[in-house]
């Protein structure tokens, strides 16, 4: 009979535990939550106090039933899931489900996985805590209520299969007015004046300290510069010091590593995840700065062995955040001597940016000497200003420096060359440069997340759920954009005569930005206007107070959701009655050949410009939207362009070639083929030439890799990834292998992989009507035609197979 059983939340977890502990000990995963709440009506007992229905689901039986017999075979029961309200919460459900004895069970928390700690928390084990899981159940009902009620609104008023949530739809919103402010943001222009003079052979450069809104106004200041005299009138040295930043949270994790790294957060908390499970750092979920005495005390002695004592600077930082309670400690290295780790590239990245943050936390200030010269012009009052630094002591700067969104940020101050008070200075040239004004910048996933977290919204463990399903859900895109040009002027003073000077440059672009697609405007403007509530950034951080407040045992949390749903409930059955359906509808003009009026909106299948109104007597003609084009910003003129769709370019081996846009965005269609373009190009600009290519790059992808049994095997990459296809079955090739390199060993293992996943996918099958009964993930349905219909439990206990 085993002794002791601890169960974790994953198998990585569970390895690395296990090396800590004794032959008494088994560690089992339950490979996260074990149940959740019920699909459909089930789930939540309005009526009964918003009791929820859990379920276990079928993928997850089997694991229920090892653990059980585990469980039931063992004298202590370990539930050592994470020290989150998640991991409560897994604990709680694994308590109930296994139906464990409160006398032969233990909880145990720890916040890094290293021997002393498991030993530490095997030591000091405690009961569940009901708050921190009501808290999580809280979360988990309200969040399905506003689901479960918004969606079938959204279904009935703009278009099926479209979802809401509480936090998702907030953040939507954040990104829309972005965009909104961006393409209303009205760009005005200003000289900038900048001077470069030689002093003792060194160039320094100097800032004028106002601009000139007009050409006329700049060209005049330079014209009173000429055979002006520049001397130094100032000089002010200021010592000044910069402090490091402190360790890392779970928003700042994700914030650095996308500036640094170029990580979306889902892949940073992936990583983080397999960096903790393998006893390499804290816990990553945390909105706490401190860290521990003993960690402050190993990082002061590896700064003093490795740095010398002056660069030792223990500190103790402070959470700014209330709410701070999700875990005890900021991410940190488990072992401060550990400097390099074994693993991927991207963990190694991840682990040296956290390794260096940490260390740096608890390093001394940098201590900097700043000049600032003013520098007199003999011909006008106003004055030059240069400014330059000395880095006098690095500090902290040896191991880390923060990186900002700042998109304007300079690169630093330059060092000035030496100066004294009267000296003179050499022009070498005078620039006056026109330079305009920006807008706010558009949301990376990590600016995001920092806007997300200075309004209250979200908690550590929601930050990168949220940023994948707006995404996921199409109401959110994030893509990189071409910039368009525009002229500006410089005006340049040199040797005495003055040079006009017009140039171009690229503004907008955009690189890994995230913008609101069409669906995810309407659907903003359509919550925002019939539930205001919903989408009021004070309420949802309220509502998020209320959460914590749940955990710390202050308010019961079916009280609270009863307090939401009772209002939210009246406003949900008003907007299905009253509303209006919506559809983003634009007038655009009219069509100067038809005469007749252009619109753009969205449909089933998303936006679309249509010619015509539609009646019994004359259909509309449609087009669909570039990738590129958005419903609130189409012009008439680009919307006439559509309606030539699709346009044929030529002939090629004797089959028609045309464009055209479709479901799945634009395309290249020769004879019956259809060949997708890449992703932001123009399909107004593709000519017979580029087609071809297209063509030809498709049939060289779509030849032959390989036989089995007598029939090609062919490769792509599709929309849901790399695939190879084999007799009309699309197989999807998994992580684990290589699309490029694939053998034909790992094809035929694929193959037959696909092949007996198919054999057990019918339980019966009438092909000629396309009706089948299915084997599922979530048990059998029925599938007709493109519908699927879930079978109920039969109340006579009879095998499906013996149903006609």
């Amino acid at each position: 009979m085993t002794k002791n059983l601890v169960i974790v939340e994953s198998p990585a977890k569970a390895k690395t535990i296990e090396k800590f502990l004794g032959s008494e000990f088994i560690v089992k995963s339950c490979y996260g939550h074990i149940r959740d709440l019920a699909k459909g009506d089930e789930a939540i007992n309005i009526k009964k106090n918003f009791e929820p229905h859990y379920e276990v689901p079928a993928d997850k039986k089997a694991v229920v039933n090892e653990l059980k017999k585990l469980a039931d075979q063992s004298d202590l029961v370990w539930l050592a899931s994470d020290e989150d309200r998640e991991g409560e919460a897994i604990s709680w459900h694994l308590s109930e489900v296994l139906k464990l004895k409160p006398e032969n069970t233990r909880r145990i928390v720890f916040h890094e996985i290293t021997k002393p700690a498991i030993l530490k928390a095997i030591d000091n084990p405690r009961g569940i805590d009901y708050n921190l899981v009501n808290a999580q159940q809280a979360r988990r009902v309200l969040d399905r209520l506003v689901g479960f009620e918004l969606s079938p609104v959204l279904w009935k008023k703009i278009k099926g299969n479209l979802s809401a949530g509480r936090v998702q739809s907030v953040s939507v919103r954040l990104i829309v007015e972005r965009e909104r402010e961006i393409n209303q943001f009205n760009y005005t222009s200003a000289f900038k004046v900048l001077a470069q003079f030689n002093v003792g052979g060194k160039q320094m450069e100097a800032e004028l300290g106002k601009r000139f809104d007009t050409e006329q106004e700049a060209m005049a200041f330079l014209e009173k510069c000429n055979n002006a005299e520049f001397t130094i009138a100032n000089l002010e040295v200021k010592p000044a010091e910069k402090s490091p930043a402190p360790p890392f949270t779970t928003s700042t994790l994700q914030q650095e590593a996308s500036r640094k790294l170029g990580y979306n957060v889902s892949i940073t908390m992936s990583i983080a995840q397999k960096l903790y499970e393998h006893g390499l750092i804290t816990y990553m979920r945390t909105d706490s700065v401190n860290l521990s005495e003993l960690a402050i005390e190993a990082a002061k002695n590896h700064i003093v062995n490795n740095f010398g004592a002056a660069y030792s600077n223990p500190k103790r930082y402070a959470t700014k955040n209330d709410s701070a309670q999700e875990a005890h400690e900021a991410i940190r290295p488990t072992y401060f001597e550990n400097a390099e780790i074994e693993g991927t590239p991207q963990e190694k990245k991840l682990y040296d940016l956290i390794y260096k943050r940490a260390i740096a936390s608890q390093m001394s200030k940098a201590r900097i000497e700043r000049t600032i010269a003013q520098i007199k012009i003999s011909t006008v009052n106003e004055t030059l200003t240069a400014t330059g630094e000395v880095l006098k002591f690095d500090g902290f700067l040896k191991m880390y420096l923060e990186s900002t969104d700042d998109e304007g940020e300079n690169e630093g101050s330059k060092m000035l060359p030496p100066l004294t008070v009267g000296e003179a200075l050499q022009l070498i040239k005078l620039d006056a440069t026109q330079r305009y004004t920006r807008p706010s910048a558009r949301y990376t996933e990590a600016s995001l997340v920092k806007k997300l977290e200075e309004l209250g919204i979200g908690r550590p463990s929601t930050y990168a759920p949220t940023i994948s399903t707006i995404q996921k859900r199409g109401y959110v895109l994030r893509e990189d954009r071409e910039g368009k040009e525009r002229s500006f002027t410089i005006l340049t003073l040199d040797g005495g005569s003055i040079k006009r000077e017009v140039k171009t440059e690229k503004y907008g672009s955009e690189k890994s930005k995230l913008f609101p697609s069409d669906i995810g405007m309407i659907v903003t403007d359509f919550l925002s206007k019939h539930f205001d509530k919903i989408m009021d950034y004070n309420f949802t951080a309220n509502v998020e107070k209320e959460f914590d407040e749940i955990a710390l045992g202050q308010i019961q949390w079916n009280k609270m959701i009863e307090q939401f749903y009772t209002p939210f409930h009246k406003s949900v059955e008003s907007t299905t009655e009253n509303a209006e359906r919506q559809s983003g509808e634009r007038t655009l003009g009219v069509d100067p050949t038809s005469g007749k009026n252009v619109y753009a909106k969205v449909g089933k299948f998303g936006p679309y410009v249509q010619l015509g109104e539609g009646s019994e007597e004359e259909k509309p003609q449609y087009g669909k939207l570039l990738q590129s084009q958005r419903i609130d910003s189409i012009t008439l003129e680009e919307a006439l362009e559509l309606f030539k769709l699709p346009r044929t370019i030529g002939e090629y081996q004797g089959k028609e070639v045309s464009v055209n846009v479709g479901r799945f965005g634009p395309y290249v269609k020769w004879g019956d083929n259809f060949i997708s373009l890449q992703r932001g190009e123009e399909l107004m600009e593709v000519d017979l030439t580029r087609a071809i290519e297209v063509i030809n790059a498709k049939q060289t992808a779509d030849a032959p890799v390989g036989t089995y049994n007598d029939k090609p095997i062919t490769k792509g990459k599709g929309r849901f990834g790399p695939f190879i296809k084999w007799n009309e079955l699309f197989i999807n090739v998994p992580r684990a292998y290589n699309l490029d390199t694939l053998t034909q060993e790992q094809m035929n293992e694929l193959i037959e992989k696909k092949l007996d996943k198919e054999a057990n996918r019918f339980i019966q099958n009438w092909e000629p009507a396309k009706i089948a009964i299915e084997n599922g993930r979530w048990g059998p349905f029925i599938r007709f035609g493109k519908k699927m219909i879930k079978i109920g439990k039969n109340p006579k206990g009879e095998n499906i197979q013996q149903r006609s």
